[in-house]
């Protein structure tokens, strides 16, 4: 099948749907003698191909998605069969449990992804809900496009980073689906297999076969594309999917071969470092101070008023992801420090970022993120985040362009999904200037208890301060969007970034919340942040 354009199509009726499967109807078979000698050679290719994978340093997804009855279940067990289980799992989903419809919904598919070198069977997974919805009618023509762009944009940030997918639509002509329904039945072994469901999509089949051709459309991609495979002989469908995964997983190594032979070994070294007469952080006034008793008062009223709108969030079931960033011994951990006191501590998780671990780098960068998301109406607090990826990474070289370029769209595109579940999203850099920071260093270096904090790697960061302050600012200028705003902190004097910091994030839960702001006395205040 050819890549989709960027034309989108329009929904096709019945007939236009029917001929996309057409040539898949085409009762192709295959006979047991046949099967036989060319099962036995692919099962080994297929275990050789694994062994190679383990080395690989790209993961392989499989879908299986399609008609009802048409092999999906089958073909699953059976390449568990014929593989190694320890480099393969198989994913199944139904109704989201209370876990994961408490995050946002491609939470449980991220969770679920392979890392580097194995492979995953996803059986419809994020396929299912958009065709059923709109089957049903439960969802709109626009909406379903919506949600096609959606599966578009998570295949294709998935493939940036190398995942290979294999997508499989399983078909049956709406006669041949009735008989594998019937003979299942007649079958007192295999007749649990057939669900009242199974049948009611039956009589649907003409909407299913429509809506169906229209999702194959949108989402059949140069990145992630499709292959109809017949399902009413089980032979032939197991080879053609066998075959298929052996010579994509083979054309991925030689693609490979060719791309490390094209590399010339020269380090360019970071690139988009230079460095820039004004910044979003040139502008900030760090003269900004705030005296101890006002500090003690303010706290006070703000941690107050935090709690009671932590309980409101808490009781609507409305989480909140803090984001931290900001320079060497900028005061994050002590802003993070001013507000844990106001939150219950059985609803709040601190997640200190580091370097990645060996199983957090066999996956895609988000994928330690995505997994650490909150239930509903928890706080989660991020002390340093994925903007690691376009501030370290980029600047020490660690993500080549090419990834640190396109991070930027990957987390808008992450936050617009924790905003369209309801979360609400603070982000903070807390700025201090050069001066500060070394005044800062050197008392942590004279300080015993406070000494653990400061590393060689702290030092050498300040060789590269310029480097750092225009990753900020296109970091500010291309992720400070409307519904993820960034929030640059002064923080030259750690009291006023402290109470700054609550005050932002009082703020930004009553906007979200719409809670009546009131003093410590209960009387409700005039709204001035609005």
């Amino acid at each position: 099948m050819s890549p989709s354009t960027k034309r989108t199509p329009a929904i096709p009726s019945f007939d236009e749907a029917h001929a996309l499967f057409e040539a898949a109807e085409t009762g192709a078979s295959v006979g047991r003698s046949e099967y036989k000698k060319r099962a036995n050679g692919l099962r080994q290719e297929l275990l050789e191909a694994q062994t190679n994978l383990r080395e690989a340093d790209f993961p392989v997804v499989v879908m299986f998605a399609g008609v009802d009855g048409a092999g999906k279940g089958e073909l699953t067990n059976l390449l568990n069969e014929w593989m190694d289980p320890r480099g393969i799992a198989t994913r199944a989903f139904g109704e989201p449990t209370v876990p994961e419809a408490a995050r946002p919904k491609y939470w449980r598919f991220w969770r679920d992804l392979p890392p580097r070198g194995d492979i995953g069977l996803f059986l419809s997974a994020w396929y299912t809900d958009p065709l059923l919805q709109r089957v049903y009618g439960e969802t709109t023509d626009a909406e379903l496009e919506a949600q096609l762009d959606e599966i578009n944009a998570f295949e294709r940030t998935l493939a940036e980073d190398g995942y290979l997918f294999l997508k499989f639509w399983m078909h049956l002509g709406r006669d041949a689906q009735r008989e594998r329904f019937e003979a299942l039945e007649s079958d007192p072994l295999q007749r649990w297999r057939v669900t009242r469901k199974d049948w009611e999509h039956w009589t649907m089949y003409d909407r299913f076969i429509r809506y169906s051709g229209y999702i194959i459309q949108r989402t059949d991609t140069e990145w992630a594309p499709w292959q109809i495979v017949e399902g009413a002989d089980a032979n032939h469908r197991s080879l053609t999917v066998g075959e298929a995964l052996r010579d994509r997983i083979g054309e991925r190594f030689e693609d490979r071969a060719v791309t490390a032979g094209d590399d010339d070994g020269e380090d360019e070294g970071p690139i988009g470092t230079e460095l820039r007469p004004v910044t979003v952080l040139s502008a900030l006034d760090t003269d900004k101070t705030i005296d101890k008793s006002t500090y003690r008062d303010e706290l006070v009223r703000l941690q107050a008023r935090l709690n009671r709108l932590y309980r409101v969030a808490r009781e609507r079931g409305r989480s909140t992801i803090l984001v931290f960033e900001g320079w060497d011994a900028a005061g994050k951990g002590g802003a993070i420090r001013r507000i844990t006191p106001a939150l219950d501590s059985r609803d709040y998780q601190i997640v200190s970022t580091a370097a990645p671990t060996a199983e957090e780098n066999d996956h895609h960068y988000m994928w330690r993120f995505w997994r650490h998301l909150p239930g509903a109406g928890r706080f989660l607090i991020f002390d340093r985040s994925w903007y690691g990826r376009v501030l370290v990474e980029r600047v020490e070289g660690f993500a080549d362009q090419d990834e640190w370029l396109r991070a930027y769209e990957e987390i808008n595109d992450f936050e617009a999904q924790l905003v369209e579940h309801g979360s609400i999203v603070v982000k903070y850099w807390i700025h201090i200037t050069r001066e500060e920071q070394d005044r800062r260093f050197q008392a942590r270096e004279e300080t015993p208890y406070k000494r653990w904090k400061l590393t060689d790697e702290d030092w050498r960061n300040r060789e590269r301060w310029q480097a750092y302050d225009v990753a900020v600012d296109d970091m500010v200028r291309l992720t400070g969007t409307p519904i993820a705003p960034w929030y640059l902190i002064e923080g030259n004097d750690k009291r006023y970034a402290r109470v700054r910091v609550l005050d932002i994030l009082c703020d930004a839960l009553d906007r979200a919340l719409d809670y009546p702001l009131r003093d410590l006395n209960g009387v409700q205040l005039a709204r001035t942040d609005r």
